[in-house]
């Protein structure tokens, strides 16, 4: 039987507020960490890659707090790594791989960064390189995909969520009515979480929880770093920068492909992940 978001739902009480996430699997923990994007949780990002990875891990797509079925952010603090270690140890996870795309990457590297002994392995897609360091946001301003991404969240449309999903990812096709009214719809539902995530856009607190560059070359983990080469959000730059200070890193420029690895090219990005860590 095919996995249902309903299916895998679960619920946990954390320090930091009340987690939602979607469960499968069994084997080494895998936690996937989603983006910031309007309208995004665990199973949305990553909703084709949960069941091809529970054939050999057990996998958590968590909605961090702020996002999805979550609790709200309190005091515009966004404390997304120890959120990741807050849930390992409510669920006596020793160590675990993190999988993190754009916010979610900048979420797995500084936890990597300062919980070394918590992660087995790294693998990002699409995250800004190190705080302090122009990524999202360059000498021009904020990048294409960024203005649009705002522009979900003051302006939760359907249409709205269509320019959404077509700047995240390369291909057109992907922006259908289906994904555009269904980001919409998930907006919609949690309307405590847009004044949160425009003031953490405006102040910094959403991405505060960043690693410095001293913090991610210390990282020990073995790490897998994918990029779109047509990612309009977050340049593939700043993966460069990033397997140039990790250690023991490799990094994959993927052609036709934007912002959403996961999603384009699902069937790569599990056979990548899961051969990854199997070997590492």
């Amino acid at each position: 039987m095919a996995l249902t978001a309903e299916s895998t739902s679960r619920f946990i009480d954390l320090p930091s507020g009340t987690m939602h996430y979607n469960e499968a699997g069994e084997g080494h923990p895998l936690i996937l960490i989603h983006g910031s994007g309007a309208g995004a949780s665990g199973w949305s990002n990553f909703n084709p890659n949960i069941e091809a990875l529970a054939e050999n891990f057990r996998v958590f797509a968590i909605d961090v707090i702020g996002w999805g079925q979550s609790d709200a952010v309190k005091d515009n603090v966004f404390n997304g790594p120890v959120q990741v270690i807050e849930f390992m140890d409510a669920l006596g996870l020793d160590k675990a791989a993190l999988v993190g795309n754009s916010m979610g990457g900048i979420i797995a590297i500084a936890a990597a960064a300062r919980y070394k002994d918590r992660v087995s392995h790294l693998i990002t897609m699409g995250p800004g390189a190190f705080m302090g360091v122009p990524s999202m946001f360059g000498a021009g301003g904020p990048t294409e995909g960024i203005k649009i991404l705002l522009k979900g969240y003051q302006n939760p449309t359907t249409e709205t969520m269509r320019e959404l999903v077509s700047v995240m990812a390369f291909d057109p096709a992907m922006a259908s009515d289906e994904i555009a009214q269904g980001r919409a719809a998930a907006v919609q539902a949690h309307p405590e979480h847009i004044p949160n995530a425009l003031k953490g856009f405006q102040t910094g607190a959403l991405v505060a929880c960043g690693a410095t560059p001293e913090e991610v070359t210390g990282i020990t983990a073995p790490s897998l770093l994918i990029h779109g080469r047509d990612d309009r959000v977050v340049h593939f730059e700043n993966t460069l920068r990033l397997v140039a200070a990790i250690p023991d890193s490799r990094a994959l420029l993927i052609n036709r492909c934007g912002h959403w690895a996961q999603l384009e090219h699902a069937d790569e990005f599990n056979r990548l992940v899961t051969e990854f860590i199997l070997s590492n």
